[in-house]
């Protein structure tokens, strides 16, 4: 949990670039590269971030440390960014990378919406998030910090076809991996796809099942989670035939899963 100071501090600063990275378009794509790679200076260096968000240290000379670091090939923006981050209040020193890595992933999905791809954006991560659901040794090496990072990268070739995806979803499902931030893989994918609703406003709901869903089905599944969550909801209808029958929803860290197989997995533990 972050800290009141840390929640409003984090607000301000989105709140304020928001429009400007809107206003980026395609280009807040070089804005979030350069924030998630300082996020990653951030993870490695505690020193620098003790540093940054030291109460007792004057707000100029913090300024100062930062832009000795950036050099001048970051955007002005970035600059700019990162400079209101360290003008800023922190309930905890880790906090500044958190809130480094949410203004990163606020300028990817304006990225994605000057491209028009916001949407399968969270579709695609919501069906690498369903397909992992039943590989739990990938998952778990996914998660591994013991296993090189390219290495992990490398283990994504295994669960789907990269040129079947858009670059941002790649973008943000191998950064997932290869910069973990002491989080399992599964999870922050998940996050990943909270955070496109929170974006646009919905929430996805990913339902699978072992054949495809009819256009009714899905419009029913829309009307009783809209009314179920109180806001808009945009179904991801993922095919898996291991599940045998029955359907598995999803959304946020809920599960409903009334699927054939996992009624059977729950029989055969009753029996033992």
């Amino acid at each position: 949990m972050r800290g009141e100071t840390s929640l409003t501090s984090e607000a301000a600063v989105r709140a304020k670039y928001a429009p400007l990275l809107q206003a980026k378009g395609e280009k807040a794509g070089d804005i979030a590269q350069q924030l998630f790679d300082f996020c990653a200076v951030l993870d490695g260096t505690p020193r620098l971030e003790r540093a940054l968000t030291d109460p007792s240290r004057d707000t100029d000379a913090k300024v100062t440390l930062l832009k000795a670091i950036v050099n001048d090939s970051v955007d002005p923006l970035t600059v700019d960014i990162l400079t209101d981050l360290v003008s800023h209040r922190w309930s905890r020193v880790s906090h500044i990378a958190n809130a480094t890595e949410d203004l990163a992933i606020d300028a990817q999905l304006y990225q994605a919406d000057a491209r028009g791809c916001t949407g399968k954006v969270a579709v695609e991560l919501a069906k690498i998030h369903s397909a992992l659901l039943n590989m739990s040794v990938l998952r778990s090496e996914l998660s591994d910090p013991q296993i090189d990072p390219e290495r992990r990268v490398a283990l994504l070739d295994h669960l789907f076809d990269r040129d079947q995806l858009d670059s941002i979803t790649l973008l943000l499902a191998e950064r997932a991996t290869r910069n973990l931030r002491n989080r399992r893989y599964l999870y922050t994918i998940q996050w990943l796809i909270d955070k496109i609703s929170e974006h646009c406003g919905e929430t996805v709901v990913t339902v699978t099942s072992a054949v495809e869903l009819s256009i009714d089905q899905i419009k029913r599944i829309i009307q009783i989670y809209s009314k179920k969550l109180g806001r808009p909801v945009h179904v991801n209808s993922v095919v898996d035939p291991s599940v045998l029958g029955g359907i598995r929803v999803q959304y946020g860290a809920e599960v409903i899963d009334n699927t054939v197989v996992a009624k059977l997995h729950q029989l055969q533990r009753s029996v033992a």
